[in-house]
Order: C-alpha cells, then structure tokens, then sequence
C-alpha cells in the first residue's frame, strides 16, 4: 500500500514538472494571444484528465479510458 501511493506521488512530481516545463514552453515561444490561450487550455485539461485518472486510482482499479 505504502509503496504504491509513494511510486504514485513520484509520477505525480514528474508529471507535474513535465507540465511546468510545457508551461513555461507556451509562454517561452510567445503564441499570438487567441492560439496562446487555446493552447494554454488543452494542456489544462490533459493535465485535469491525467490527474484525475491518476488520483482515481487510490480507489482501487484505474479507470479505463480507452476500453
């Protein structure tokens, strides 16, 4: 059990920095306004997505997403 939730906040750390690293990417190229924000909320909800799925499975069975 313990090792579980410690290899599942390790995964939430690295997907964390993944995520700040395309984050900070978004602002870094400099997007014109209308496709910056586009841009800035699909990364928010793969993230939401993947944090969820992640975070779903301290209940026991992940969820399927693709079956």
């Amino acid at each position: 059990m313990i090792e579980g939730i410690i290899g599942l906040i390790i995964w939430l750390i690295i997907l964390g920095l993944i995520f700040w690293v395309l984050w900070w990417f978004l602002s870094y190229i400099g997007l014109p306004e209308p496709f910056n924000k586009v841009a800035r909320v699909l990364l928010g909800l793969v993230v939401l997505i993947v944090l969820l799925y992640f975070l779903l499975g301290l209940l026991g069975t992940p969820p399927r997403l693709f079956k």
